[in-house]
């Protein structure tokens, strides 16, 4: 019996220690967006693809949630980075992969009320089952991707150098890629390291 005990507690120790080390690899500059025609639900009842989302020169995604604390850190520059987006005709969409966390303020009802208080005007879709998220390699809330009329990757990684300070930023990373990116010229920075909470994926 304690053999038995001890097998058990040895199995459950490494499903623990593989789901918490779950990695994923992330998306390449000049990769392909993945996933384009998987539709997922919108905080507005309808059913949306990222194809669906995209204009004519882009597509911005920003893996997020209503959970994560970084989230609330950075999501005051979100009407910004819509508003910058529409202005050059770039599809924005929120999307929530926390799977594990669907129960603990992160399902599609808690969406729905997460966006309209917080005034969001771009769509706030549900990845069920992280699908997407592990299309992308998305590691972390929030987690941004900016991808060209091409559909093409340019830009992975955070949104600029200062979560905790919107006036005291000194690089505005997903801005001056879309700038640059709008304008024809090769985005500068492409990669930087993305800052938030582990996506809560399930086992």
């Amino acid at each position: 019996m304690n053999k038995l005990k001890f097998g058990l507690l040895g199995l459950a120790t490494i499903v623990l220690v593989a789901a918490s080390s779950f990695t994923t690899k992330e998306l390449e500059i000049g990769s392909k967006a993945p996933m384009l025609d998987h539709e997922m639900q919108d905080v507005s009842g309808r059913s949306l693809s990222l194809g669906d989302i995209a204009g004519d020169n882009g597509l911005l995604v920003v893996f997020s949630c209503n959970t994560c604390p970084w989230v609330k850190k950075w999501e005051d520059r979100y009407p910004d980075m819509h508003q910058m987006a529409t202005a050059n005709d770039i599809g924005m969409v929120a999307i929530n992969p926390n799977e594990d966390y669907r129960d603990r303020g992160d399902g599609f009802d808690d969406m729905v009320i997460y966006a309209e208080k917080a005034g969001y005007e771009f769509p706030y879709v549900l990845d069920t089952n992280h699908e997407v998220a592990d299309a992308f390699g998305a590691s972390r809330t929030p987690h941004v991707y900016l991808f060209n009329g091409d559909m093409e990757l340019v830009y992975v990684g955070a949104i600029d150098d200062n979560a905790n300070d919107a006036g005291a930023v000194k690089e505005y990373y997903i801005k001056n890629a879309m700038e640059e990116m709008v304008a024809g010229e090769q985005v500068s920075v492409t990669n930087t390291r993305s800052l938030g909470c582990t996506i809560k994926r399930v086992s």
